[in-house]
Order: C-alpha cells, then structure tokens, then sequence
C-alpha cells in the first residue's frame, strides 16, 4: 500500500518525532569514551537525498543496470551485505562498519523503490511500520497512550523499573499479541508455537530456536549426553545414503546430512554455545591453520603428498598454539 494511502498515524502530543527530548537522555560517558553525537536534522536530510538518488537510478532515464534488477536477482546481495556487516562487528573495523552499514541500507532503500515502481509500497511506508513498531512497544519509554496508538493491544506493565529483563517480556507480549491480531482474520486455526520462529535467518540460528520452542512443549533430550549416540546414530544414516553413489539418491544424503545438522545444532544449544558462533569460530581458526600451511611449505601445496600436507597442518596447529592462537 502507498503512503498516499495510508495516512500518518495521529499520535498524541507525548510523541513528536521532531522533539528529540522526549528520547531518554544518555548517561554521562567517561571523559576517556568521546561520543559522536547524532544530528538529527543533517540525518535527515542525507537520508531524502539517498531516496532520492535511488530514484533517480531506477528512472527511465537513469541507471541501465539498476532498472534491471529485480527482488530476486539482489536477494543475495542483501545477505552479503548483511554479513559483512557482522563481520566489521568483529573486527571492531568502526570505518568500515559506517561503509558497510550503509551498504545494507541501500538494499532497503532499493526494494522500496522497486516496490514503489510496482505500486506495492514506498519507503515511507517502510519507515511509518518502523516507527509504529518502536513506539508500541516501548510503552516505558514513550507512554502506554502513545503505545496503544500505534497498535498495541497487549496488557502489561510498562513500569519496568530499569529492568531490561521486564523489557524483554514486554516485547514478547506485545509481538505475540500484534500476531494474534494478525491472523485472526486469517484462519481460526490455532498457530503452532513454531511459526514464531522465522523462516529468513541463517539455517544455524534457525535450527537452534526451532529445537529451544519444541523444548517449551516438553519435547527435547534432557541432557547434552543423550545427543551423542543420536549424532552417531544419524551419521550412520548419512553414512548408508551416501555409500550408494546413486546420483538419485542425493536428496535422500542431502536429507540426512541436514538431520544430522540439527542434532549437531542441538547439541550446542544444550552446551549452551551459539552454534553460528562456533562455527565462525572454527572457519577463522582454519583460515589462520591454512596460511601458516603455505607460509611453511617449501613448494606449492598441491605438488605434495597427503602425508606432507598432514604434517604441515599439525605443524601449523603447533606454531598457532605457541603464539598464543586457538
């Protein structure tokens, strides 16, 4: 639906967007932690001339590239960003992170134009959804009046007390109620507990909040140790598949690799270890393993033997460990 359609929500006098008071204040940083103060007014005004530069890209007369793309043939960009904006966090590369962040941007402000083009929504719309979301459930900072005004119906205590803790059981009553209301009008069947787990997240990060909502029904292992015959059980699943090396049995090992996946993922859960992180963990240890691999090789890695290139991989684990690396 275009802005033009919908108009802007009449919240009470308590929310002004162009009254920065009423967000709270920020606490005193130490004089050794220099702020950079946000200037609402400038990023404002850089934000209409990003709008209005993506515009121009997909106009008729703009950018051939641009008006060619499509939600499909940019989906995958948008993951790429959002990656490497994950791992500028990392690094703490802050420069880098203000370039990357505003890589990421541009693919909102590109499906919106898109979706203006199309007659969906625009960017205004996209803002308007955003705003109403903050403010609703936020009744402790912006007022329960101002949060029902946005839409929520959800009762609960905005008193908070400074506890982030009762922040966060806010918010979950508040989404659960906006999901609620949303699918009402839809189907009268009841929702499973499931569908609160979204389906755009990486596969690690669902797997592991599809197996802690099934833990709330009662259905999970009851410790990390029942998970390791399971693991052992799956591999030999994965292990029967793919010794047939029928091309069409692929989706069958594509299945049980995927089973074997999630117990994995499971089992990281019960260890209480993020399984994303774990991995992203393993993959920086690899790359660093690898390249004190060349570094020590005293020709190209793939003139040697599996048996050289055994040793040179123990050898650059004992380098690492000496230096300190994992």
């Amino acid at each position: 639906m275009l802005e033009t359609q919908r108009p802007c929500l009449p919240l009470p006098h308590k929310v002004d967007w162009g009254c920065m008071d009423l967000l709270p204040e920020r606490p005193s940083a130490p004089a050794s932690a220099p702020q950079t103060a946000t200037d609402p007014a400038r990023a404002a005004s850089l934000f209409e001339q990003s709008v209005g530069i993506m515009a121009r890209l997909r106009a008729p007369d703009g950018c051939p590239w641009d008006r060619e793309q499509s939600f499909d043939s940019i989906r995958k960009y948008t993951l790429e960003e959002a990656y490497e904006v994950f791992d500028a966090i990392e690094r703490r590369d802050f420069p880098h992170l203000a370039e990357e962040l505003g890589d990421l941007l541009l693919q909102v402000l590109f499906y919106a134009e898109m979706a203006a083009n199309d007659g969906h929504f625009t960017i205004a719309d996209v803002l308007d959804h955003l705003n109403r979301k903050l403010v609703r459930r936020h009744p402790h900072v912006f007022g329960e009046e101002a949060s029902r005004a946005a839409g929520n119906r959800a009762e609960v205590d905005a008193n908070v007390e400074g506890s982030s803790g009762a922040v966060l059981r806010n918010w979950e009553e508040i989404k659960a109620a906006e999901k609620r209301s949303g699918t009402a009008a839809v189907t009268s069947t009841p929702a499973s507990r499931l569908e609160g787990v979204q389906r755009a997240m990486p596969a690690l990060a669902e797997a592991a909040k599809l197996g802690a909502k099934a833990q709330k029904a009662g259905f999970d292992w009851s410790n990390w140790r029942q998970l390791l015959p399971k693991i052992a059980e799956e591999t030999a699943e994965l292990e029967a598949e793919a010794a047939s090396d029928d091309p069409a049995r692929k989706p069958a090992v594509e299945a049980e690799l995927g089973d074997l996946l999630f117990t994995v993922v499971n089992l990281s859960r019960h260890l209480g270890v993020d399984a994303e992180m774990a991995l992203r963990g393993c993959n920086l240890r690899f790359r660093e393993r690898f390249r004190q691999m060349e570094l020590a090789a005293k020709q190209p890695l793939e003139e040697l033997a599996a048996a050289d290139l055994e040793e040179l991989w123990e050898q650059a684990k004992r380098t690492l460990a000496q230096s300190g690396a994992r």
